[in-house]
């Protein structure tokens, strides 16, 4: 044993006095200290005081103790505790149980008017005085007001402290001084050890006071090493690796030959003499690999030597640092594949998924802060008031190879609104909330969508109000929109990080995730061939959700499908239809090959027809120019009350999905067949796929069936699906069936209600959980969020109910679930929409015996991870 007493342990770098030292005695910063230790860490030396008699040191002799350790602490630092010419300096710190508990610590132990000399001929007069005054007054002010003295102290102190702060000059730290003689004994100015055994003294009565528990609480002594001594010292911090790329590159910053930022200029860590730079590199390399973890280190180098004063986690560390860091440990075997998936949040995934602020910039711009956050990430851009101006700026800005980052801002959005979001970086509305069709688009598109109802836009004056802030077309924005936290409008154009799936470790993330996942999957989102690409990019095992009505608003196909619905009669409306169909061919083909070998489920036309209809003038107009290509003579008042005529007091509860394939069931006859020459045509060229029907907005079984086997009635004949599939047959000359399946979205209570009727005619249910939880509690997705901070600051609702499913919603799916099995035992059933990614949702989905979920591709990743760990907590409760 080092020192005489038990209880106190002395640690170095290459020294712990006991193996079987109980660390429940010495505080959290004590377990840290023994730890770096166990590393050969080059930490300063010192002693902790355990619990066992740190609360009892008045009634302790402890000083031949700390002789003892001054004198080993003295040959390691080179400099002696009370020298009058090369004085050691110590710092007393308390430790702990808890991180929560923060104690203040007490500096510069040891200058007294005796060593004061001594230390001013190394860091100069002033920088000396400071630290004695500093000490004498702040430093030892923390003991006082913790009940260490009287408190007539603290009252002489209060009434002198606006001069003490005030403090610049040496006259002003040496009339500190004299000022501190009038609070402490006289002995406290001329003998070191004795300043040291003061306070320690007072620290221990403080802990032993009733409103603290003594029982776990330590104290530690350890030197102090300064980065001012010479040409050869140096004071910093910095990261074991880049906190934003990840990159294995030590990233900080240092001080040389001065003690902190506030006397010198800083330098960039790397270029710090390079003969320190492999020490700290290896330092950075294992505290990373012991913590499992980005640490930010503290150091000193004093007089040539390296120091590690204390390293802590990172709270502003990117994902993608966090899981480059992580691989690397699990390449090192350090940690492994289990660790690395429970060690990182679903929600941290979209990060990396998505641009983010440089968080270097981000406070230089002034903000708009508060809104929904509709698509999380952050996007840049001249902002535009409608899709038209967005369109030709963005194509102009290309054509002159100018910046063409362009943000849409419009109250709401529509459907005819999906190319500008397509194109622009984001999307700024102010109506609706998280389900809104603008954040639900730019979901699907990767793009970031931000609701602000506290803006007011102006669409004709084109321009945005809130307060005195006026933001005007052709203004530079900035959106963050992060998955937690609060989202912002900047103004001005911020410096972004873009996502490199590759790059960051998202590609490693989504195939180690795949390992775990077994029965249940997850499909993507997709309305174009570009779409399934990033899906399948994404770890997409299928498509789950292809909304065929998005493919009408290409530019070369929307007048066209307005012609169809102005259309006078099936005989037109056919016309029109045959040049759609080409166009739907050609989408399906491509979806289908590129998903090869998973899944592809098509969702026949949902929209109310009157969604496609024009919404500005310019829209009107150019309609107008197109149909009186083969119609010269037809009037504009004509075209205006057909478009008033078809308009819907409640769309959404009206003319749209199955209905309009009972009313105009020629569309639904020309996507089927789009659907059918597209897979045969991949069936001819090898390639076999399953195609996956479904019928939208059903409400009972015979509309199914209907659409799947036709009926004749009175005349009247409505081809099904099997009639058009036996058609293409017959005129593409083909032998070999497809395998194929017809199936419906349940959305609507009744169809929940009547699934096992509906189950005898359809081979798989899409629970479609926007217009369920719509339908279920009567709420309009873009009209609840004007009524929602009201029920949730009276506890009327928990949460976004179209984010987290509610529980009337989890009835349905139950309900719907267990009826279809009872008459489909094999029936596929899952869940398309952005509740399907909720990772809180996701346990629920598993257990009701959901296959899959399908949701927009940027939230694949987030959605596989969550699963991976539940599965990874299935195996680990089966194993206990």
């Amino acid at each position: 044993m080092i020192l005489n007493n038990q209880n106190i342990h002395y640690f170095s770098t290459s020294t712990i006095e006991e193996k079987d030292l109980d660390l429940s005695k010495i505080g959290i910063r004590g377990k840290r200290l023994i730890e770096l230790s166990n590393l050969k860490m080059p930490i300063l030396p010192g002693i902790i005081i355990d619990s066992d008699i740190a609360s009892k040191l008045v009634d302790t002799n402890i000083m031949e103790d700390l002789q003892k350790f001054c004198f080993l602490a003295e040959e390691e630092i080179g400099k002696k505790f009370g020298s009058e010419t090369n004085p050691a300096i110590f710092k007393i710190v308390i430790s702990p149980s808890l991180e929560i508990e923060h104690f203040p610590s007490v500096h510069t132990i040891g200058l007294t008017d005796k060593t004061i000399n001594g230390f001013k001929e190394i860091v100069g007069e002033t920088f000396a005085y400071h630290e004695y005054s500093n000490f004498l007054i702040k430093g030892m002010l923390n003991i006082i007001q913790l009940k260490y003295g009287e408190n007539e102290g603290i009252e002489k102190i209060n009434k002198f402290m606006d001069q003490i702060n005030k403090s610049k000059t040496l006259d002003d730290y040496k009339k500190n001084i004299e000022f501190a003689k009038t609070l402490f004994p006289k002995q406290f100015f001329e003998d070191a050890y004795y300043q040291l055994n003061f306070i320690l003294e007072r620290i221990s009565i403080f802990l032993n006071s009733e409103d603290m528990d003594d029982e776990d609480t330590a104290i530690i002594v350890q030197p102090m090493v300064y980065g001012n001594y010479g040409k050869d010292s140096y004071s910093g911090t910095y990261y074991t690796r880049n906190i934003v790329t990840g990159e294995q590159k030590i990233q900080g910053a240092c001080y040389q030959n001065k003690f902190d930022a506030v006397e010198g200029q800083e330098t960039d860590i790397q270029k710090i003499d390079s003969k320190y730079i492999s020490q700290l590199n290896k330092i950075a390399d294992e505290i990373e690999c012991n913590f499992k973890e980005i640490r930010e280190i503290i150091f000193t180098i004093e007089k040539g030597k390296l120091w590690l004063l204390s390293n802590r986690s990172v709270i502003n560390k990117s994902t993608q640092a966090e899981l480059k860091c992580l691989f690397y440990l699990l390449k090192k075997n350090i940690i492994d594949n289990e660790y690395l998936i429970n060690h990182i949040k679903p929600s941290q995934v979209s990060e990396i998924l998505h641009p983010i602020i440089d968080p270097s910039f981000s406070k230089k711009l002034k903000s708009i802060d508060g809104g929904i956050g509709g698509a999380p990430g952050a996007a840049k851009g001249r902002i535009f008031f409608n899709t038209d101006d967005l369109l030709e700026a963005k194509r102009k800005a290309i054509a002159s190879e100018q910046d063409s980052n362009v943000i849409l801002c419009l109250p709401a959005t529509y459907a005819e609104d999906v190319k500008a979001i397509e194109l622009a970086n984001g999307v700024l509305s102010s109506e609706g909330g998280y389900s809104a069709h603008a954040s639900v688009v730019a979901r699907q598109y990767g793009k970031v969508s931000l609701v602000n109802t506290e803006i007011r836009i102006d669409v004709k004056e084109k321009k945005f109000t809130i307060g005195d802030i006026t933001v005007k077309e052709g203004d530079y924005i900035t959106l963050d929109v992060p998955y937690y936290g609060k989202p912002r409008i900047l103004l001005g154009n911020a410096d972004l990080i873009e996502p490199d799936p590759h790059e960051s470790g998202l590609m490693d993330l989504i195939k180690l995730t795949n390992k775990y996942i077994k029965d249940f999957k997850v499909y993507g989102n997709a309305d174009t061939p570009k779409d399934a690409a990033t899906v399948k990019l994404f770890g997409g095992e299928g498509i789950g959700l292809c909304r065929t009505e998005h493919m009408f608003f290409e530019e070369k196909r929307i007048n066209i499908f307005r012609e169809m619905i102005m259309a006078a009669n099936a005989n037109e409306r056919r016309k029109s239809l045959a040049k759609l169909q080409k166009f739907q061919q050609e989408d399906f083909y491509g979806i289908f090959k590129i998903m090869h070998p998973y899944p592809v489920t098509v969702r026949l036309l949902d929209a109310p027809l009157h969604e496609f209809l024009p919404h500005t003038d310019d829209e009107f107009n150019d309609f107008m120019d197109y149909i009186k290509i083969n119609n010269p003579n037809i009037k504009k008042e004509e075209v205006q009350y057909k478009c008033e005529a078809i308009s819907e007091v409640n769309p959404m509860l009206g003319h749209r999905g199955c209905r309009i394939a009972v009313t105009f069931p020629e569309i639904y006859e020309m996507q089927i067949r789009a659907i059918f020459e597209a897979s045969y045509k991949l069936q001819a060229e090898g390639i076999e796929i399953k195609p996956e029907i479904m019928i939208p907005i059903v409400m009972n079984a015979e509309e199914v069936k209907l659409i799947k086997f036709g009926k004749k009635i009175e005349g009247n004949f409505i081809k099904g699906i099997k009639q058009i599939e036996n058609e293409v047959k017959e005129y593409l000359i083909v032998k070999k069936p497809l395998d194929y399946m017809v199936g419906t979205m349940i959305e609507l209570p009744a169809a929940a209600l009547t699934a096992d009727q509906i189950a005898k005619y359809a081979e798989f249910f899409s629970f479609g959980t926007n217009d369920l939880t719509q339908t279920t509690h009567g709420l309009s997705r873009d009209d609840f969020n004007s009524f929602m901070p009201d029920y949730s600051q009276f506890d009327l609702i928990d949460s976004n109910p179209f984010k987290v499913l509610t529980t009337p919603v989890k009835e349905m799916i139950s309900i719907a679930s267990i009826r279809g099995r009872l008459i489909r035992p094999d029936i596929k059933i899952g869940l398309c929409g952005e509740q399907g990614a909720e990772p809180s949702n996701l346990e629920f989905l598993k257990n009701v015996g959901i296959n899959y979920v399908s949701c927009s591709s940027y939230s694949i990743p987030i959605a596989k991870l969550k699963i991976a760990q539940m599965f990874l907590d299935e195996n680990l409760e089966e194993l206990t």
